[in-house]
């Protein structure tokens, strides 16, 4: 739901570096023998070099060599005399591959028992709960107002909200409810009251922030009612607290008014205790969805807990992330053919007019996919599912936009897994038209359902996820009860179609037990309190007092 730094944008497009090539040194004379060309020549004019003392020219020749070592050790899908040569590992699209080769023995495999309820080892004696405290003493004369405009999807844009709370109480000044950027990718005009309850909102912070609708009238009379004539702070990203103590409150104290645009990312995760309790109590205390939205998402909670009636009413949500814009967006290449191919480059062009066509700049797929960097295929998240212990009777909510060439690539996915559901899926068109055009509202809806899940498995990095893995830490016990898979590892897997389906599935088990093992975490100095409450906004629990109360009548 909003912005979080390192862990939550971890979806760049940009190409990851090339594969480091290793050579034994005791081999290196037998192996020269049988280099091609390239090879030859790389080392012959590194010798060269090196015996010369050419050392202004080593290093951009160094990178020139491992460039053609790269190349030389790639394999192209090329039909040459009826021999086919393989590509090079992630450059194609395999999963398909794999899925024919291991479907009868996953189908055959009847060794699943209760995977949704024996998931978590951990999660039960994680030992912590939310201690979130609240100021029950009044507030002193306010130094003036703060008006900050939330830029980003849903996410994002809650991140925004919770850093001008923790801003504005810490400066004591009285918080404008945020102003909603329209965006050209997300094209939502829904405004804050649409998303949130702002009564609610306003309530839960009054002993510890102000927050109001609006500015006084004889305050914006200065400024001719316009805010676009109120003095705007150009801060820049993760700017530490004390710059907004040591630049923007005395320029508050002399205006009091002041604008910041844009907000998203503009306060460092490493922050005072008083600062992370305030982004806490905003976070997981004030911000409750809008009615509207809250009545939907439950109606659909409530529909998939009697959907999921045989798993004692639990299912798992998965967040899948393969719109068009996300697959162009990462540059990956997929099975669409020439067409897929079109439409990348038309939404590439309609979204990020001209950066991926820059001079110089160069797109590469394959690499990216051995990097983790492509989003997973709906048939890559059934084989890994699947591969993970959950069988065909295994109830799932998918959260998702709109998939890419659905009926082609949902198929295998819903073979694999016929209770699957989506809220369109879930609720009539009637039901869902006050929210149908509205992408922040109907994420918001599938974060709620996603939240109550029994497991959330995440397939791709960004705020979405990141938000819930905090948000479900809080609820949980501190334990996020989340399966967030490698999905290097998965490129590996899903690129040899001979694995084998034994061999997969012990792959699979081990990188769900690693995601349980990593359900408790603590947040470091840098990372996101909203993805890492422990130990800011949740206390340890006292195991003394916990066997009291589990001893209890």
């Amino acid at each position: 739901m909003h912005p979080i730094k390192t862990r939550l944008n971890n979806h760049s497009p940009s190409p990851p570096v090339s594969p480091r090539i290793r050579h034994s040194r005791s081999k290196t004379s037998a192996r020269f023998t049988h280099q091609s060309l390239p090879h030859r020549f790389a080392w012959i004019l590194l010798s060269l070099l090196i015996h010369r003392q050419g050392l202004f020219l080593f290093v951009p020749l160094l990178y020139f060599s491992g460039m053609v070592f790269y190349s030389g050790t790639m394999q192209f899908d090329v039909v040459s005399g009826g021999i086919q040569r393989s590509m090079a590992v992630g450059s194609v699209y395999r999963s398909p591959e794999l899925y024919v080769k291991v479907r009868g023995d996953m189908d055959a495999d009847n060794s699943t028992a209760d995977a949704i309820s024996s998931v978590w080892k951990r999660a039960k004696g994680a030992g912590w709960k939310p201690c979130i405290s609240k100021s029950s003493l009044g507030l002193p004369e306010s130094n003036g107002y703060i008006y900050v405009e939330a830029n980003g999807g849903l996410n994002q844009q809650r991140t925004s909200i919770c850093n001008a709370v923790a801003v504005a109480g810490y400066l004591n000044a009285t918080l404008v409810i945020p102003n909603f950027h329209f965006h050209s990718i997300w094209r939502d005009p829904s405004k804050f009251s649409d998303i949130y309850d702002e009564d609610f909102f306003v309530k839960t912070l009054e002993n510890d922030v102000r927050v109001v609708n609006t500015i006084p009238g004889y305050l914006m009379e200065r400024f001719d009612h316009n805010m676009s004539n109120v003095f705007n702070f150009k801060i820049k990203a993760w700017a530490p607290i004390r710059f907004y103590r040591d630049t923007v409150l005395p320029r508050l104290l002399e205006e009091k008014v002041i604008r910041i645009s844009p907000f998203a990312n503009r306060l460092s995760f490493d922050a005072p205790p008083e600062v992370q309790r305030l982004r806490c109590l905003a976070n997981y205390e004030a911000l409750r969805f809008s009615d509207p939205i809250y009545r939907m998402a439950e109606t659909l909670v409530s529909r998939m807990k009697e959907r999921s009636v045989n798993n004692g009413g639990k299912y798992i949500s998965v967040h899948l992330r393969f719109e068009e814009d996300m697959i162009a967006f990462s540059c990956c290449v997929y099975d669409g053919g020439r067409k897929e191919l079109e439409d990348m480059i038309a939404a590439r062009e309609r979204g990020w007019k001209g950066k991926f066509t820059k001079p110089g700049r160069i797109l590469q797929p394959g690499v990216n996919r051995v990097n983790g960097k492509c989003p997973l295929t709906p048939l890559e998240v059934g084989l890994m599912l699947r591969g993970m212990g959950f069988d065909r009777s295994t109830s799932i909510f998918l959260a998702s936009g709109h998939i890419y060439n659905s009926e082609r690539y949902m198929t295998p996915l819903l073979e694999m897994f016929p209770l699957l559901q989506t809220k369109e899926m879930l609720a009539s068109a009637e039901e869902l038209a006050p929210f149908k055009n509205y992408s922040s509202r109907m994420a918001a809806i599938d974060y709620t359902v996603c939240l109550h899940s029994e497991v959330f498995v995440t397939t791709q990095g960004g705020n979405f996820p990141h938000f819930l893995l905090g948000h479900r830490r809080y609820m949980y016990n501190g334990h996020a009860k989340t399966i967030r898979p490698d999905k290097r590892k998965l490129a590996l897997y899903f690129d040899n179609p001979n694995i084998g389906w034994r061999t997969f599935k012990r792959h699979m088990l081990g990188m769900r037990a690693h995601s349980d093992s990593k359900g408790v975490e603590l947040k470091r100095p840098n990372d996101s309190i909203y993805s890492f409450p422990c130990p800011n906004c949740m206390c340890h629990t006292n195991k003394t007092e916990d066997s009291k109360t589990s001893a209890a009548p």
